[in-house]
């Protein structure tokens, strides 16, 4: 027996919940009077209930936030865990979904995957509800020889309410405003909040261009899950923030060196104390115009410090989601690079010190491995890397070309240094949305100055690179990956 409990809002007003009983030979779960019924039957033989039979009764029934939660519900189920040492509960409404577990006690009890505990999932706001009210105030726009990154900001900004009461509230559009937040806001005490980080271009023939933003609405998505805020549909947020863009489009540089830097933002807001979920959320996004990353210019080489004494983050933690809690503590030790001459930092990882990231970019490497092949390696996705939109891509386009050997490995201090000191070392660079490419000079470990023949070597491959993605962005090469705005 696996028991359910769904609630459907066929009129937009609050209705009592719906306990209902499910069976694994058969699934029927019951909306309120005047809202249609699902009904799934399974074979009697089937232990399992099909994933895609339930989520297209969700879907046609309006239960759309029930979808994610009983993808990992069923997930489980398909995985032939004993159903009959643990029964589960969801209730909720089409606006958000509750799951729990129950013991065969009858007890309460949080799943191990934080998925399957009391987490709301909630149905989305629509970009077709959208209002906007203009800035009749607007601001000079700045010279696109001066821009520096991230000081600017345009005329409006988007915002999107969401709380456990009301659900999702109407996107709007507003001039660009300060925000109103309660001294206890759970996002200022306990770093409730994930960001994203991305960019429109306008390009030679003065249209305006995105960069794959669907890798930034997923990589969004999976941090809102983890950090227990409500999920959206992804194409109705990306819908909302391109009409941002559009309204401040004379924002975007008319400049091949500058780009409208765009932030996505996802707080809890809950005024409340309490180290817990938030029963309140305000999604916003803002935009400015921006120049180089760095002040020494769009493709100077940095210099690194590596220290091992300091983790940018640890396997089971959050280091692969775009969460404010793991840039804060990267200050003080890039201040301390800084202090030692470089520019940026090398995060290293275990005992083994593996090369992790550069300073907020993924790293790469492009050398001559023990084998003798020409090689691009980045560390692996394993749980302490973010998935940079900008690292998918130098991948993809490498594996496209096919011209040397694409490898997703880690690798130790002690191997990078061996490679250097043989001379098997090509190119390192960083890459990542603000910089796009960014080549390494010279790296800074225990006291000794290790000189990387990144430029000595062109750098060749960091500036094909570099300038396969800007020909992209720019509308110098048309490519699926840069869809137009306006």
């Amino acid at each position: 027996m696996m028991k359910l409990a769904l609630m459907r809002i066929a009129t937009g007003k609050e209705d009592p919940e719906l306990p209902l009983l499910q069976r694994i030979s058969s699934l029927e779960l019951t909306a309120p009077p005047n809202a249609a019924q699902i009904n799934a039957s399974q074979s009697s033989s089937n232990r399992h209930i099909s994933t895609s039979t339930v989520q297209r009764r969700l879907r046609e029934s309006g239960l759309h936030g029930g979808i994610a939660a009983m993808n990992q519900l069923l997930k489980d189920t398909n995985n032939k865990k004993r159903l009959d040492e643990t029964k589960f509960e969801i209730f909720g409404s089409n606006r958000r979904v509750f799951v729990r577990r129950r013991a065969l006690h009858g007890r309460f009890i949080q799943a191990i995957p934080y998925s399957l505990g009391p987490l709301r999932f909630a149905s989305s706001f629509k970009a077709a509800d959208l209002t906007i009210e203009r800035n009749t105030a607007g601001k000079p726009k700045p010279d696109p020889a001066s821009l520096v990154f991230g000081k600017q900001f345009s005329d409006h900004m988007l915002t999107i309410y969401w709380s456990e009461k009301e659900g999702w509230k109407v996107p709007q559009i507003k001039p660009f405003q300060n925000l109103s937040l309660h001294p206890a806001t759970s996002a200022l005490h306990y770093s409730i909040e994930l960001f994203e980080g991305m960019k429109a271009f306008r390009g030679v023939d003065n249209h305006i261009r995105l960069f794959r933003p669907n890798l930034n609405m997923e990589r969004m998505h999976r941090t809102a899950d983890r950090s227990c805020l409500p999920l959206f549909d992804k194409e109705e947020l990306l819908e909302c923030i391109r009409k941002l863009v559009e309204v401040d489009q004379d924002w975007v540089p008319y400049s091949l060196d500058a780009s409208l830097y765009i932030r996505p933002t996802y707080i809890g807001i809950e005024p409340s104390l309490g180290v817990s979920r938030s029963s309140q959320a305000l999604l916003f996004c803002i935009v400015g115009p921006v120049g180089p990353y760095f002040t020494t210019g769009a493709f100077s080489p940095v210099s690194l410090l590596a220290d091992p004494s300091y983790v940018r983050a640890c396997r089971g933690g959050v280091g692969a989601y775009k969460m404010g809690g793991n840039y804060g503590p990267t200050i003080s030790v890039q201040n301390e690079a800084i202090k030692q001459g470089c520019q940026q930092v090398l995060w290293l990882y275990g005992e083994q010190e593996e090369i992790t990231e550069v300073g907020t970019m993924n790293l790469f490497i492009y050398w001559t491995n023990e084998g003798g092949e020409r090689e691009l390696l980045t560390p692996p996705l394993d749980g302490i890397i973010l998935p940079g939109v900008t690292r998918q891509s130098l991948l993809d386009l490498a594996r496209e070309w096919g011209e040397f050997k694409v490898t997703e490995r880690t690798m130790g201090m002690k191997e990078l240094l061996g490679a250097l000191d043989s001379g098997r070392i090509t190119e390192v660079f960083g890459a990542g949305t603000a910089c796009v490419v960014c080549p390494v000079g010279s790296l800074l470990y225990k006291g000794k100055t290790y000189q990387i023949p990144t430029m000595q070597n062109g750098p060749d491959l960091a500036k094909r690179f570099h300038k396969e993605l800007t020909d992209m962005q720019y509308g110098r090469k048309q490519s699926e990956w840069a869809p137009l705005v306006v």
